[in-house]
């Protein structure tokens, strides 16, 4: 699984609050200087926040004789108390009126990072993606290197949360860069690393996330050095290493409790149950899965949740408890709808930014060609009439060449909204775009009382491929399968991988007969695959069949009934086919 950094809410706040080292002792402020006061309240946010809070109330009862830049300073500091506490509203509202309008570059820069940190907490990712791009233009004026760091931090980490990984290691570089002191350097690291792994790009994984755990570690920095072991730990249970993984996540478990860091414990608590389970121990994969659920923010959904609820659905079901498994498949259906709503709302708003940025650029020059082509209107009357058309037509060259790539942004646009539909590797229809056509499809069939059918596909023995011959080959096994079976869907037909090896097809005007012979013409076609691959690779496919007249028309029964179905063709024996539900079904060789 890949998941989000976790340098959010008091995470940001940390970082904005630590980046030259600890704090030193603060000499007597004057008890009537409002600029002593307020540098003096700046530097104890975290070591003594209560006097930091009696320190903003007294500059308020006195704020209406502060001069503009130090009412400013002290919105600034007020802003980030409010985040502290959790007010997120407040803490945005004064946050952007500071960046917005204060004099000081620096103080628009601290406040600016703040406001981006605190939008992208509210999934308000357009506005969070619109004022990171106006901080990032302001950037080359500001000077004060831990402002600089500051605001590359925020842009590392939100590039990073939607899939940019080229742009957040470009910024996560430029953050090692601008402050040398230990902390900073481990936390800029954590960036590098981060993006470097999602990127293909670190050749020793293992030895680069523990040198990066150490180097925290030195310094203190245990949040982020347990940040890292979740990244190093996902890198495990991409290997199969369960082993590994249960050491690594139970000798510091203890440690991310203390932290109180909701989100990191709860992805420990799904990576352990995920490691349980690789290893065989069902009951401590149950105990963690729970867990995660029990560590995870209340209205927030997140990989990990999403992780522990197909868990829990799954070891339900092996243990034949139908009822609790149908209640953790509802959930994680839900909780998988809400996290890849999240997903494609933060891509969705960095690529309507862009887009946005891009045509305002173009808008500006088509304009500034305009002037220019009113101004030689103007200077025909000066100079030759040929030597004006002449110009004039390179201009009006220029406007319509500006106006291609308009049309080609546009392209692009609707291009990106065909990509958000479908799966990257197969081109057929993610999951989230399957269930939608899916649900649509059988609310039709049952208006006009027509039946259908559902085929779950599963690949046989998926894993072994990955190892034995390796992921690039397992995805080629993955695009030919999906060619195979292609053969044999219609255009009125719903087709989308759902995850993994596994693929769903929905057959609209399907009876349960038509609906087994054409499962089992696609089974004999992935299994014809074996004969073509090269190097001989054995391929074969499970299928599990559901009936509207059996199941309803109900999407979520309908995939519960084909699951049941296809849990039985793979006890009886794989590359087979098996329809209707428990007890009544028929296995086809």
């Amino acid at each position: 699984m890949h998941t989000r950094p976790f340098l959010l809410a008091m995470g940001g706040l940390l970082l904005s609050a630590a980046l030259a080292g600890p704090v030193r002792a603060q000499p007597p402020a004057a008890a009537h200087d409002p600029e002593a006061l307020l540098e003096l309240a700046d530097g104890i946010k975290t070591t003594d926040n209560a006097r930091f809070v009696r320190l903003l109330d007294q500059l308020d009862q006195g704020a209406s004789r502060l001069p503009t830049e130090q009412l400013w300073y002290l919105r600034y500091l007020q802003a980030w108390e409010a985040a502290w506490i959790g007010d997120y509203p407040k803490a945005t509202t004064l946050a952007m009126a500071v960046a917005d309008q204060a004099g000081d570059i620096t103080l628009r820069a601290r406040a600016g990072a703040t406001s981006v940190n605190m939008l992208g907490l509210g999934h308000r990712y357009t506005e969070a993606f619109v004022r990171l791009d106006q901080l990032l233009r302001l950037l080359p004026g500001v000077t004060d290197r831990q402002a600089r760091y500051q605001v590359e931090s925020e842009a590392a980490q939100l590039y990073g949360g939607t899939g940019q990984y080229d742009l957040a290691a470009d910024y996560a570089n430029r953050m090692t860069k601008e402050l040398s002191s230990a902390a900073a350097q481990c936390k800029a690291n954590y960036f590098v690393l981060h993006a470097a792994y999602h990127l293909g790009k670190l050749a020793a994984p293992e030895q680069d996330f523990r040198a990066g755990i150490e180097r925290c570690t030195k310094t203190g920095e245990r949040l982020f050095a347990n940040v890292i072991r979740g990244d190093l730990a996902e890198y495990y249970l991409s290997q199969g290493r369960a082993g590994d993984t249960i050491r690594l996540l139970e000798a510091n478990y203890q440690g991310v409790k203390l932290d109180r860091y909701r989100d990191l414990i709860s992805q420990f608590d799904a990576q352990l149950a995920q490691a349980y389970d690789l290893a065989g121990n069902t009951g401590r994969a149950r105990q963690y899965a729970l867990a995660a659920l029990e560590s995870s923010i209340s209205g927030e959904y997140t990989r990990p949740l999403v992780d522990a609820y197909r868990l829990l659905y799954r070891i339900e079901q092996k243990a034949g408890h139908y009822q609790a498994a149908l209640a953790f498949l509802e959930k994680y259906m839900a909780a998988d709808k809400a996290y890849l709503d999240d997903v494609s709302a933060k891509a969705l708003a960095y690529q309507m930014v862009k887009q946005e940025v891009r045509a305002k650029k173009a808008d500006f020059d088509a304009l500034a060609r305009k002037n220019q082509i009113l101004q030689l209107q103007q200077a025909l009357d000066r100079k030759a009439v040929e030597a004006s058309r002449l110009y004039i037509a390179v201009l009006a060259l220029g406007l319509l060449v500006i106006g291609l790539w308009l049309l080609r942004l546009k392209r692009s646009q609707l291009q990106f909204m065909r990509m958000a539909q479908c799966d990257s590797l197969t081109g057929i229809y993610n999951r989230k775009h399957f269930m939608s056509e899916a649900e649509h499809a059988l609310y039709h069939a049952a208006r006009s009382a027509r039946s259908g059918c559902l085929l779950l596909i599963d690949l046989d023995h998926f894993k072994l491929t990955n190892d034995t011959y390796g992921h690039a080959m397992g995805d080629q096994v993955l695009r030919r399968a999906v060619m195979a079976c292609q053969e044999f869907v219609r255009p009125s037909d719903v087709f989308g991988r759902l995850g993994g090896e596994e693929f769903g097809v929905l057959l609209p005007d399907c009876g349960l007969d038509s609906g087994i012979e054409r499962a089992e013409s696609i089974r004999r076609a992935i299994a014809a695959l074996s004969e073509r691959e090269d190097p001989g690779i054995p391929v074969s496919a499970s299928f599990g069949v559901a009936w509207t007249d059996e199941s309803g028309y109900d999407l979520r029964q309908l995939l519960m009934d084909a699951d049941h179905a296809l849990y039985r063709a793979k006890r009886a024996g794989r590359n087979c086919v098996v329809a209707g539900k428990q007890g009544e079904g028929v296995v086809v060789a």
